[in-house]
């Protein structure tokens, strides 16, 4: 049991700052995002990815660069206080280009292109706005309210809206697929600018919404749908990776 850190005479060693991480939720998705990254490497390894001595180099004078390591010096005195040898910090950087490069076969244009043709439907967007009322019957007669008179949403919505959004008019903006309760997302998706819709119970039950479509948005394959969709493909990618190998937490 190694220690990490000591204060006055208490050490505060690996098994307790893995309990930590274990008992205020973080250890879960830390070890998550690790296993990852090692499917990827080993995925990379397999299918024959070779890395050049100059991008070795490369990654390297990045690191330095980034962490203000300007002299060999620097470097030595930062990894010995790491506790990390040279031979480590190589592998490190190694694992990193693996990723990288793996990622990159499986997030080209053309799969970015063909993945967002095959399920361009789960890129349609709209911009909302709500209203989150304390009962149904003082929803209801909101929504009534607001079919005479529709200009008043905004104003409506600053006024009797229990929602953080009352301060905004009710402007939720940009909603995606897949964000909202599935009853709700269908007949939101379906309706036409400037329609309100609801009262349908909040997810607690305890609060009553009415939505106004503000506008409709088909997919794009736009700079944000992109980013979106190489998460995706990584995603599932490392999944089906997953899927290859026996994983167990010990």
């Amino acid at each position: 049991m190694s220690g990490i850190v000591k204060i006055d005479d208490e050490v505060f060693s690996t098994d307790d700052f893995i309990k930590l991480l274990k008992l205020d939720g973080r250890f879960e998705n830390l070890m998550e995002d690790i296993v990852r990254d090692k499917l990827a490497v080993r995925a990379a390894k397999k299918s024959g990815i070779v890395l050049t001595d100059e991008e070795i180099q490369e990654k390297a004078d990045q690191y330095r660069r980034v962490h203000g390591l300007h002299r060999a010096r620097d470097t030595n005195d930062y990894l010995d206080a790491l506790g990390v040898s040279l031979d480590d910090f190589e592998s490190f950087l190694m694992d990193m280009l693996y990723h990288e490069k793996v990622l990159e076969q499986v997030t080209t244009e053309d799969a970015i292109e063909e993945y967002f043709q095959l399920h361009s439907p789960r890129f349609d967007s709209i911009e909302v706005s709500h209203i989150v009322m304390d009962s149904e019957g003082g929803a209801r007669e909101m929504l009534s309210y607001l079919a005479d008179d529709p200009e008043s949403f905004r104003e409506m919505a600053a006024e009797h809206s229990v929602a953080e959004t009352a301060s905004h008019g009710g402007r939720i903006g940009k909603v995606l697929r897949g964000s909202l309760q599935s009853e709700i997302e269908a007949r939101v998706f379906n309706a036409e600018a400037g329609d309100l819709l609801g009262p349908f119970p909040a997810a607690a039950g305890t609060h009553f919404e009415i939505f106004r479509i503000d506008e409709k948005r088909p997919a794009a394959l736009d700079e944000e749908t992109r980013a979106e969709v190489v998460r995706l493909l990584r995603d599932e990618w490392l999944l089906a990776r997953s899927k290859e190998h026996s994983i167990e937490m010990l």
